[in-house]
């Protein structure tokens, strides 16, 4: 939802940025290069600004804000405040230098042209941002090198020799255009933009399954989108000189689109998921997305193509209607401009907020083909005769028919195992699959017993041993260690066994747990009932729908245990809940004697983010500790504990606490379905601490919001499976912590000797 309304925000700035400026500058009043140039210094001005302010602004946000609508609104507000100042100049680059071509048929061509290079300068933004500038430095680095671009480009506008060739050719004078005729032309290419944007959204979404969504593959989706928009812009920029029917040529233009979307839609759930294809073989990221790109080419080029041909073709009809006098260009490309940006607007939020969770991609895209063969008819139609128009909207209506009828289900199969589902066929039962707001959930069952919980095409939890132990090894060390566990937030439900683990402790009265997809819970509470405890309906929990991260720095409340087990730290955001903001958020909501627990994982990473996180949690946790979850002999995944105060296990008393002596105590039995029959097992499980990785940890960067280096450094890593020389190499520095752990005579030297079992 956030980035919906950041999308809706950055686009709706760029509509009344290209609406104001033909109003408020004249021509006679300033050069066209030079508003350009003083524009393009503006956004770089304020890019600065934002970036200065942005923390300022979190801050009141944060204060003010909470949980429901009131949080929603107040976010979309400072959105709006933060980004609208440079979008209105961003909006208004492109009728800045509309006024600089004349009054010919070529002037249409060159203001599609404007509009193709600016895709172009997109693109290369994009992948320059995603796969260079963010991964190696952070956002003020990449913000620094966006504005030294802008004063290179107005240095340009400003030489004397360009505005000696253009200015010469731009127009101060203006027309009225025939009302009735532009007024189709403006709703066609609307409803253009509204397919665009909403299949983006859709097709985003679909694609970071197939390819997984690192901020790498996204970056690529988007560049591929941008392409395809720039060449069709180009290339309707060459026919709108010559053609002298361009407003039947958008009209056919958007009949075409709706054959490519259906296109798009059949490749996406019904062909590409079954290409036979193992990601993993490769461990070179170079081939990995040399295969992506090539399949998102495939998908996704035909309708782009199109989508970005919609533009010039607009500018030509709307040209075309008009008497034979002087155009003010700024006016005609403000007018289009700004349609087809509230389409785009109007398709984006709707696609993120409604489509995709009330009726599902499927019908969201048959409803696209319909909208965009409605767009292609309201043009062609009345171009041609009675007769004609009558066998023409029947074809169209049949053929349309058949497109809608022809768009297929998303494959259960692509929900469940993302970029993996070629190799996952036919080895499960798929017992649910559906598509949220925020991600898509399902859940497997084989033949072994075993049951996976995914969430956006990925196994993030299951019953089988190795995920049972980490998940209730979260639990129970949240509750264990802290002094009193009154009140405990679980960040993120999944399958709702760390939750379960935390409410059966009978210390605990209350138990928030806080989930982004409303359909998770729901999952897990009809397929996970019995491995988590039937957590959600426990008297004592309840559910918040939101981002975990958004929950923790708006709530008032403080917990006496927080555990957190986010997606895995390469898909994009997920990084956020392991930046040292966080962290300090945690500890600032943390009662005296409580407990942070943190998941993180050792496979599908590259030791660096691995490094990058566990040095991260020690800068605001320097009494933190780890605790292994290893499988097979081998690392797996493992736990970070923070406290604020040192820690100290007495293990008399956890073997108290947990009920071990006489009658089986409920944590008892959920430790023994794991292997851990004693407090020996359980802590024998501990990997280090701050003093013991001082040599391990050397150079290690820390994640922090501005520069989110552990996503980076993770996606590195997708292919890989470095876990156990990971987990390893940090045991190489372990130590046994004497100064941790006390209990009966012989006690401690009993879990020496079971962590020397354990190495």
């Amino acid at each position: 939802m956030s980035l919906a309304v950041l999308l809706a925000t950055f686009m709706g700035g760029m509509c009344l940025g290209s609406l104001m400026f033909p109003r408020l500058i004249r021509p006679a009043r300033l050069r066209p290069l030079r508003s350009y140039a003083l524009i393009e210094l503006g956004i770089g001005a304020l890019a600065i600004l934002v970036l200065r302010v942005m923390p300022f602004a979190g801050s009141i946000y944060t204060a003010w804000s909470g949980y429901g609508l009131r949080g929603f609104l107040l976010r979309g507000a400072v959105a709006a405040a933060c980004l609208l100042a440079p979008t209105l100049l961003m909006g208004a680059t492109l009728p800045a230098l509309a006024r600089v071509v004349d009054e010919t048929p070529s002037g249409v061509a060159w203001m599609g042209f404007f509009y193709a290079a600016n895709l172009a300068g997109a693109v290369c933004g994009c992948l320059l941002a995603g796969f260079y500038l963010l991964r190696e430095f952070d956002a003020a680095t990449a913000t620094y090198a966006a504005v030294a671009v802008n004063v290179a480009v107005a240095g340009v506008a400003l030489t004397p020799r360009l505005r000696a060739g253009l200015n010469g050719a731009s127009s101060a004078t203006s027309q009225t255009f025939r009302p009735a005729r532009e007024r189709g032309v403006h709703l066609a290419i609307a409803l253009s933009g509204f397919c665009a944007l909403a299949a983006e959204s859709l097709w985003t979404r679909l694609l970071g399954l197939l390819f997984g969504a690192s901020v790498y593959a996204l970056a690529l989706i988007l560049a591929v989108f941008l392409v395809g928009l720039g060449i069709g812009s180009g290339v309707g920029s060459l026919l709108g000189r010559s053609l002298a029917r361009p407003r039947l040529a958008l009209g056919c233009c958007q009949l075409l689109a709706a054959g490519a979307i259906a296109w798009t839609a059949y490749c996406l759930a019904a062909s590409l998921p079954y290409w036979p294809i193992d990601p993993s073989l490769s461990t070179s990221l170079a081939f990995t997305y040399q295969l992506d790109l090539a399949r998102a080419f495939w998908a996704l080029l035909p309708p782009t193509l199109l989508w970005g041909a919609s533009f010039p073709l607009a500018l030509a009809a709307a040209a075309s209607t008009g008497p034979d006098s002087s155009i003010d260009w700024a006016r005609l490309m403000a007018r289009i401009y700004a349609a087809n940006t509230l389409g785009a607007i109007a398709g984006a939020l709707s696609a993120s907020l409604l489509l995709i969770a009330w009726v599902g991609s499927q019908h969201a895209q048959q409803a696209l083909v319909a909208v965009s063969m409605v767009a292609g008819l309201w043009l062609v139609l009345p171009a041609m005769t009675r007769r004609w128009a009558a066998v023409a909207a029947v074809l169209a209506v049949s053929s349309g028919g058949l497109l809608i009828r022809g768009v297929p289900p998303v494959s259960t199969l692509l929900i469940a195992y993302g970029r993996y589902a070629a190799t996952w066929a036919g080895k499960s039962d798929i017992l649910y699959a559906a598509e949220g707001v925020n991600s898509s959930v399902a859940v497997s069952s084989f033949p072994t017993g075993a049951r996976t919980f995914h969430v956006a095409g990925k196994i993030q939890a299951s019953n089988v041993p190795r995920d049972m132990r980490l998940q209730r090894m979260l639990g129970h060390f949240t509750t264990l260690t802290a002094a009193h566990p009154d009140s405990v937030l679980v960040i993120g439900c999944g399958a709702g066994i760390t939750a379960g683990a935390v409410s059966i402790d009978p210390r605990v009265e209350r138990e928030t747990i806080v989930e982004i997809e409303p359909l998770v819970p729901q999952a897990a509470s009809a397929y996970f009932s019995g491995p988590n405890f039937a957590v959600l309906r426990n008297p004592k929990v309840q559910v918040r729908i939101d981002d975990g991260r958004h929950y923790l720095l708006t709530a008032r409340e403080r917990f006496d245990g927080i555990t957190v087990d986010p997606l895995d730290p390469w898909v994009k955001g997920a990084a956020s809940l392991y930046t040292l903001e966080f962290l300090e958020a945690m500890k600032r909501r943390l009662t005296p004697g409580g407990t942070v627990t943190l998941y993180i994982q050792l496979f599908e990473t590259t030791p660096a983010a691995v490094q990058s996180a566990v040095a991260t949690f020690f800068e605001v946790f320097p009494n933190g500790t780890i605790w292994g979850n290893p499988y097979e002999g081998k690392g797996h995944d493992m736990v970070l504990l923070g406290t604020v105060e040192p820690l100290r296990i007495d293990l008399d008393e956890m073997e108290q606490r947990v009920g071990y002596r006489g009658a089986p105590s409920p944590m008892a039995q959920s430790l023994a379905e794991i292997g851990m029959n004693s407090p020996e097992d359980l802590f024998a499980t501990y990997a280090g601490r701050r003093s013991d990785l001082t040599e391990w940890l050397k150079g290690a960067a820390i994640n922090r919001d501005r520069n989110l280096r552990m996503q980076y450094l993770a996606g590195l890593g997708l292919n890989l499976d470095d876990a156990a020389n990971i987990y390893a190499g940090m045991l190489a520095y372990r130590r046994f912590p004497a100064d941790l752990f006390a209990g009966a005579e012989g006690r401690v030297d009993s879990l020496r000797r079971a962590m020397e079992r354990e190495r």
